[in-house]
């Protein structure tokens, strides 16, 4: 008899799996990595099988059995890659499992609610085509019905379309042996608006094949060849196309690939090329899909039709077979880390993938990570393919502009006039959405805050709504002073918004376009405002750090960015890290083209070293400064940190766990572990925060420490009330 070892799909953080059941004969087929529906007490629940297994612990007799099976579920090594995120991250099993199921899977008892689309399609027979011509009895709707099929065969749907038919009619007639009926499954195909790619490969400059003849080398797996690499090119370098290469090198070799790019609503080119050039060969995945093409694109993965996944951080646990190459695309970019449980982070992810799997890793981008610059051995693209020198940076020192300017610099205004008289483009980034970032009262000094959170309102003069950008709670705008009456109300700060309006009146009749989180929320708004600017002759195209990610528009002779020493006032050892990319990869946006193009970088603090080295286009001279920093101070990558968060309704309470697991965790945390906190955070939500940091150079060690110490509270039910998270290398 076998035994299959099966771990629900459960919230609860103290369940401890997985428990054993007994495989009924008829259910023979059951092996790792099926999804199940299973007695769990008075419960029906869906499991994972994680493992099977000779015998049990316990007696056959007290051993139940699964209820049903549901469709095919995760291969055994993605159920081994889901178990060790959990290990790894401080989640739970269920957690774990449920980023590598088919989508749709759910936890509780609801079961899969995607599942394959069919459709009912018919053919005339024989004996159709005889009682046509032979003039035997039939209804008006039966007859349209069977010249519609002497055309060929049709659906039920395009029957019901063309001559009104229904199921009902189709039946009868197939009943009277006049038609054949079947059923099909249909794929749920996504659409994808926007830009276009082209099918052909471009000649490949020497860096370029130089990069793909060590990616090949890898993939051959040649002895001494590095199987992790890190692809640092210049921006407009062509690492896309070294992608590409080495994609259909994997795919002639008879292995899948998987293609991670940081949003993929961000990158709709790269999409467009990967589509154009590997067709049916090609799957993407991501949220801003329908339920139903999220889950024929998976099946199409999981069946082998598929043999390249590309999307965002999820697409790290798609069941492509035969893995043998992942490409992390930008992978600088923060968006590859997950915010909720389990905090996994997909480049992590991606490398025990590769390991697990003997697949070759390619990281690449124009800004690396210190941690991936340490780490990885390079491979170098230092120059644009075109040939064009990278553009001028010029640094606007904003602390003697002239307030009246607003906040685009006199100069910032000339070079845009001049963009508008050349008929060419530009972007202007400031990361900021909204109108304003404040409303006060110039009379008393009243000041709209959220009454959820500890956080300023965000005018939104668009929908004349006063919003949290934290919990969403939002109210109408007001035309004067709750406290009072006053109608002297300032708007304080600049959002894309104001930016967007500014550039509107002063640029008119130049279209400006708006891309930030408002106008791309809708299902391809974000590829439907690229694709509008890519279309127009002259734009400028305004919007958050999503218009410096990986686009690539030859007409854009300027850059602009506002505000750019904003994020070294975070309170974040990685704030230097995040200008610098920032800055240097909107500077890439610009000078593609034969008009070649220029960089404007409008900031407070124009001696920064993130911003210095930025506006020369020095990767390696700032990650030099910037690792011998983090060196001194014993941050990643020469040391790891773990974050605990906690939050409640209640302060006292809060504060006394927190206090209590500082304590313990001081106590068993591994040597030379330096813990911080518990400090306060602003609250969210209605609920109080508060944060306790481990920085360790023994990181499984700590995380062991961490989720033994988390756990035991998570059985402690008088502590149901309070929420408690764990982050491995938050960001």
């Amino acid at each position: 008899m076998a035994i299959l070892r099966v771990e629900p799909l459960t919230t609860a953080r103290a369940l401890r799996g997985p428990f054993d059941y007994r495989r009924p004969e008829a259910m023979a087929d059951l092996g790792v990595g099926s999804v199940v529906r299973v007695p769990f007490g008075p419960r029906r629940l869906l499991g994972v099988v994680v493992e099977v297994a000779e015998a049990s612990e316990l007696p056959p007799e007290r051993l139940a059995e699964p209820i049903e099976a549901l469709e095919a579920g995760a291969t055994p090594e993605l159920v081994r890659l889901g178990l060790w995120v959990a290990r790894e991250y401080c989640s739970t099993p269920s957690r774990g499992l449920q980023l590598v199921l088919p989508p749709g899977t759910g936890a509780g008892s609801a079961g899969r609610t995607t599942r394959a689309k069919t459709e009912l399609r018919a053919a005339i027979l024989a004996a159709g085509e005889a009682a046509l011509d032979g003039g035997e009895r039939l209804g008006a709707r039966q007859r349209a019905v069977l010249e519609a099929l002497r055309a060929g065969e049709m659906s039920s749907g395009e029957l019901a379309t063309a001559v009104g038919s229904g199921r009902g009619t189709l039946r009868r007639l197939e009943e009277r042996g006049l038609i054949s009926t079947s059923t099909k499954t249909v794929r749920r195909i996504p659409g994808e608006p926007g830009l276009s790619g082209t099918a052909a490969p471009p000649e490949l400059l020497p860096e370029q094949a130089d990069a793909v003849e060590a990616l090949l080398a890898a993939l051959d797996g040649e002895v001494g060849a590095p199987r992790q690499l890190l692809l640092h090119g210049v921006t407009g370098s062509g690492k896309t196309e070294v992608y590409l290469a080495a994609v259909e090198a994997a795919l002639e070799r008879g292995k899948g690939a998987i293609v991670l790019v940081p949003e993929i609503g961000l990158a709709p080119q790269a999409v467009a090329r990967f589509r154009a050039r590997l067709g049916d060969r090609f799957a993407v995945l991501h949220s801003a899909l329908s339920a139903g093409q999220r889950y024929d694109e998976w099946r199409r993965l999981r069946s082998g039709e598929a043999s390249v996944c590309v999307g965002p951080r999820s697409a790290v646990f798609a069941p492509v077979r035969d893995l043998g190459l992942i490409v992390v695309d930008e992978e600088h970019d923060p968006s590859y880390k997950q915010e909720g449980d389990p905090t996994y982070d997909a480049r992590a992810v991606a490398r025990k993938r590769a390991e697990d799997n003997g697949a070759v890793l390619v990281a690449g981008t124009a800004t690396p990570r210190p941690e991936s610059w340490l780490e990885l051995p390079r491979l170098e693209l230092p120059r644009r393919v075109d040939g064009r020198r990278m553009p001028p940076v010029h640094r606007v020192d904003m602390r003697g502009a002239d307030p009246r300017s607003g906040p685009l610099h006199a100069e910032t205004w000339e070079a845009l006039e001049g963009v508008r008289a050349a008929g060419a483009k530009a972007i202007v980034m400031i990361n900021r959405r909204g109108f304003a970032p404040w409303l006060t009262c110039r009379s008393c000094g009243h000041h709209w805050s959220c009454p959820n959170c500890d956080v300023s309102l965000i005018v939104h003069r668009h929908s004349g709504r006063l919003v949290c950008h934290h919990c969403a709670h939002s109210e109408a705008q007001p035309r004067a002073c709750v406290e009072c009456g006053s109608t002297t109300l300032s708007r304080a700060g600049a959002g894309t918004e104001r930016i967007e309006a500014l550039l509107a009146e002063r640029l008119d009749p130049m279209p400006v376009l708006r891309l930030d989180s408002d106008t791309a929320a809708a299902r391809g708004a974000h590829a439907r405002i690229l694709a509008r600017f890519d279309e127009s002759p002259s734009a400028v195209l305004v919007g958050t750090q999503m218009v410096a990610k990986g686009h690539d528009f030859p007409e854009v002779t300027l850059s602009a960015i506002l505000d750019a020493d904003a994020t070294l006032r975070f309170p974040d050892f990685r704030a230097e890290e995040r200008t610098f990319a920032m800055v240097a990869q909107l500077a890439g946006r610009s000078g593609r083209g034969e008009a070649g193009g220029e960089v404007i970088v409008q900031t407070l603090a124009p001696n920064a070293s993130s911003i210095e080295h930025a506006s020369r286009h020095d990767s390696a001279g700032f990650l030099e400064v910037e690792l011998g920093r983090r060196r001194i101070l014993h941050y990643p990558p020469y040391s790891h940190l773990v974050r605990v968060n906690l939050s409640a309704e209640g302060e006292p309470k809060l504060d006394e766990v927190a206090t209590s697991l500082a304590r313990e965790l001081d106590r068993e945390l591994p040597d030379g572990s330096e813990l911080l906190g518990p400090a306060p955070m602003f609250r969210v939500r209605n609920r109080h925060r508060r944060r306790i940091l481990v920085k360790s150079d023994d990181r499984a060690g700590t995380a062991t420490a961490v989720r033994e110490a988390v756990e035991r509270r998570a059985a402690d039910r008088s502590l149901k009330d309070v929420a408690i998270g764990v982050d491995v290398d938050p960001q």
